[in-house]
C-alpha cells in the first residue's frame, strides 16, 4: 500500500459497490477513509450467502469485504443525527456520496465550499433520467453491453461482476485525485458529478465506434472479437481455450505452431475477418487435439490462455507472486493493484 495520500480525509456516505469501491481505492493510497453507515449497516452486508467473518468479526456477507477495507466505519442516522455528520464532513477534504442527485444536500444542507465533493448517481445530476435509479444490471441492459454480451442467438447476457460498478468506482477515483491536485494549484474545491451511465456508454470503446462509423448495431459473439481473428475461445481436450491473434505476425506463428493450412489471404487481418467462418473452424479442429497445458507450451509469442476458474486465478503462480491476496484485519482480501516504486529503483 501507498501513502502518497497521506493526511487526506475522505468521509463517504456511499453505499452498495460503486462509491465504496472509489473510497477503497483512496484508502490503499493512504487516505484517511471514515465509512458513514446507516444503523442498520451497509447494504452489501447482507448480500449473500456466502457469508464469512467481516473485518470487526462480526457475519457479513463476502461482498462487503470486497469494496470497504482500509476503512474507518462510524455509524450514523443522517436524518437524525445531521450535526453530527455535518461536523464530521466540516473536517473532510472529500466527501463521496451516492445518493439521487440533491438528496445528500437536502438532509445536510449545503456542503462546505472547500470540501471536494464527488456525486456518484445512475444517471447524472442532469438530464431526463436524473431522478431515475439504477443498479448495475439495469445500466447494463439500457447502456447496450447486454446487446452485446453472449452467444449470438441466446438470451441477453451481463458481465459477471458489477462492471459499470467498478469502472464508474474507477473513473470516480481518478477524478478525486484530479480534484485534489486542483485545489493543491488553486485553492478551489470541485464539485465532481459522475454518473454510471457515463461511465457505461464511454466504455463501449471499439464497439460503439464500429456502430457509429458502420451504422449498425454490432451483435453479440461470444467470447469473439469484432476486429480481429481469431480471437475467442475454442474447445480443447479438457476444456476451453483462449487464442487472441492481434498481428499478422501472430498469426504466422500459430500457423506454424499448430499446422495449419494457411490461405494467402489470411495473411492479413481483414482477410481473415472477412474470412472468419472458416478460419475459426481451422483453428477450432487444430486445438481440439491438445490439452491445454500442450496448447501454452506450443503457443510462444501468442497471447493465449485456458479458461480458468475464480479459484484458479487465484492460485496462479502469477497471482501468488503477486500478492494478489493480502490480510486485512486477519481477513483474507483481494489486494490493490496499485504498485509504486521510486524512479530511482527501477529495474534497468
Amino acid at each position: 500500500m501507498s501513502g502518497i495520500l497521506d493526511g487526506i480525509r475522505i468521509v463517504d456516505v456511499s453505499r452498495i459497490l460503486a462509491g465504496p469501491y472509489t473510497t477503497q481505492m483512496l484508502a490503499d493510497l493512504g487516505a484517511e477513509v471514515i465509512k458513514v453507515e446507516a444503523p442498520w449497516g451497509d447494504d452489501t452486508r447482507h448480500w449473500g450467502p456466502p457469508f464469512t467473518t467481516g473485518f470487526d468479526g462480526e457475519k457479513v456477507a463476502a461482498y462487503f469485504l470486497s469494496c470497504n477495507r482500509g476503512k474507518e466505519i462510524v455509524t450514523f442516522d443522517l436524518k437524525k443525527q445531521t450535526d453530527d455528520v455535518r461536523r464530521l464532513i466540516q473536517t473532510a477534504d472529500v466527501v463521496v456520496e451516492n445518493f439521487k442527485p440533491g438528496t445528500l444536500e437536502r438532509i445536510l444542507g449545503p456542503m462546505p465550499d472547500d470540501v471536494i465533493t464527488c456525486s456518484i448517481s445512475a444517471y447524472g445530476a442532469t438530464g431526463p433520467r436524473r431522478d431515475e435509479p439504477g443498479y448495475d444490471v439495469a445500466l447494463q441492459a439500457r447502456s447496450g453491453i447486454m446487446g452485446i454480451t453472449g452467444e449470438a442467438g441466446a438470451a441477453p447476457v451481463k458481465v459477471g461482476v458489477a462492471w459499470i460498478d467498478v469502472i464508474t468506482g474507477l473513473n470516480a477515483g481518478n477524478a478525486i485525485l484530479a480534484a485534489l491536485f486542483h485545489k493543491q494549484r488553486t485553492g478551489e474545491a470541485m464539485n465532481i458529478d459522475i454518473s454510471l451511465w457515463d461511465c457505461a456508454v464511454a466504455s463501449l470503446v471499439n464497439q460503439a465506434h464500429n456502430a457509429m462509423a458502420s451504422g449498425h448495431n454490432p451483435q453479440p459473439m461470444g467470447s469473439a472479437h469484432p476486429n480481429l481473428v481469431p480471437y475467442r475461445a475454442f474447445e480443447a481436450k479438457d476444456g476451453w481455450f483462449v487464442i487472441g491473434v492481434g498481428s499478422d505476425n501472430q498469426w504466422l506463428t500459430l500457423v506454424d505452431a499448430l499446422g495449419l493450412d494457411n490461405l494467402e489471404q489470411w495473411n492479413t487481418n481483414e482477410g481473415r475477418v472477412v474470412d472468419r467462418d472458416a478460419v475459426e473452424k481451422i483453428v477450432s479442429n487444430a486445438v481440439l487435439h491438445h490439452d491445454r497445458s500442450d496448447l501454452e507450451a506450443m503457443l510462444k509469442g501468442v497471447p493465449c490462455a485456458p479458461v480458468n476458474t475464480v479459484l484458479e486465478a487465484l492460485a496462479d503462480p502469477q497471482s501468488v507472486a503477486r500478492g494478489v491476496v493480502t490480510q486485512h484485519k486477519g481477513v483474507d482480501v483481494l489486494a490493490s493493484p496499485l504498485r509504486f516504486m521510486a524512479a530511482s529503483k527501477r529495474e534497468q
